[in-house]
């Protein structure tokens, strides 16, 4: 079974009946992972998180720290419409809560997130004042 489709089948228990899963990527908050090869007490900073995008909200999952892909508590569950934006480097970062650093292996992950919500909002976001979603061409 594939990492993310492990993923999905551990956050489950933490979705509302019924929602689908867009994408689920791996995060950390904390200090820049670029930081991490300077001491092993970084370790102890960092919070490993898993996020789940699904139709109707975004769930932040708290994850362990020796076993990162098992979810341990919902650490936020916020609206659906948002931008993550485009990552870039080996460890992009998003905006939700607070600012969570995102691997390259998942930057696909974090985009397929954005194009789900550009398909389900092909006119923009409702009630948004008239703008193009990052990366579209405007139509207004």
């Amino acid at each position: 079974m594939a990492l993310r489709d492990k993923l999905v089948d551990r956050a489950q228990p933490y979705l509302e009946p019924g929602e689908r899963v867009q994408a689920v990527f791996q995060a950390q908050s904390g200090p820049s992972p670029y930081w991490s090869f300077l001491t092993y007490l970084m370790f102890f900073w960092f919070q490993p998180v898993i996020v789940v995008v699904t139709d109707r909200a975004v769930v932040v999952l708290n994850a362990g720290k020796l076993r990162v892909t098992f979810p341990k508590s919902l650490r936020l569950r916020g609206p659906r419409e948002v931008w993550f934006g485009e990552p870039s480097g080996l460890w992009g970062n998003i905006q939700l809560d607070t600012k969570y650093y995102v691997h390259k292996r998942f930057h696909k992950d974090v985009r397929a997130a954005d194009e789900a919500l550009r398909q389900m909002y092909p006119h923009g976001l409702p009630g948004a004042p008239l703008q193009s979603a990052p990366g579209a061409p405007f139509n207004g």
